[in-house]
């Protein structure tokens, strides 16, 4: 897109400190593990991005980007059709930001410096007008609190194999009987290793489950009492309240980034 290649591969060993791509991909467009030399911000302007690691997966909608160190293995799924305006960045020119997956909120002029980076030629012009435009949008690349939707992946494999089934059927009860029978673990056995595993307990993990699958539903534009009955909710208002508690917003706002940011990074 603007006369830009769409190969990451081309942004990686450029001589500037900031190399912007864009891409407009479909709904369900999946670009499988991979990884790179610079750190990336994945962002979209439209529908959700899941952003999967080995410690588990994070999803965003469009107020949103996730922050990526560089050479973590990663790969990345579009619910609804995603405008994707991705940063290639050097580690030395955002040494503010983290050095682990972290998921940052996406400011309006954030936002519209990320817009511009992917027009600007990637041999810009350091020290005219470009350049300052890339020196400030590193500047605002801040890791501003926000509630990250994240749902983190057990290494053990009988765990992981029942959180799979959590995620192939997550309107299901689950009761920590059925989840046990599941992995074959006692119940004690399961509460332990779970905890130990993903830093959650069973209801928890199951809720971040039911939101992940509820996040991808709504950002392809189903309705939300649909979306209630697909994560084993009765009625919408039920599922408003748990989204509203978990997220600190309803769906709506959550999509528009209108949420009050809670303190603390997530």
């Amino acid at each position: 897109m603007y006369g830009k290649s769409e190969n990451r591969d081309d942004y990686q060993h450029v001589p500037r400190p900031l190399a912007a791509m864009a891409r407009d991909l479909p709904d369900g467009h999946h670009i499988p593990a991979h990884r790179h030399v610079r750190a990336q911000l994945i962002y979209g302007t439209s529908g959700a991005i899941t952003v999967t690691t080995a410690h588990g997966a994070w999803v965003v909608p469009a107020t949103r980007g996730v922050w990526l160190p560089p050479g973590l293995t990663h790969a990345m799924t579009c619910a609804g059709p995603v405008a994707m305006r991705t940063l290639y960045i050097e580690r030395r020119a955002a040494l503010r930001l983290p050095d682990v997956p972290t998921v940052v909120s996406v400011s309006p002029l954030l936002r519209e410096l990320i817009d511009k980076a992917t027009r600007l030629p990637v041999l810009y012009d350091r020290e005219g007008r470009d350049g300052k435009l890339m020196d400030l949008l590193l500047l605002e690349l801040t890791p501003h609190p926000v509630p990250a939707l994240h749902l983190p992946a057990p290494s053990d494999p009988q765990l992981a194999e029942v959180c799979a089934a959590i995620q192939r059927r997550p309107g299901e009860r689950w009761t920590a009987a059925e989840a046990a029978a599941a992995a074959h673990l006692s119940t004690r056995s399961l509460h332990r290793r779970f905890a130990a595993a993903t830093g959650m307990g069973l209801a928890r993990w199951v809720q971040q489950a039911r939101l992940v699958h509820a996040v991808t539903l709504l950002a392809r534009g189903t309705p939300v009492t649909t979306v209630a009955g697909a994560v084993g909710y009765a009625t919408p208002s039920a599922f408003t309240a748990m989204f509203h508690r978990a997220l600190g917003t309803t769906p709506t706002a959550y999509f528009a980034g209108t949420e009050d940011p809670p303190a603390g990074l997530s």
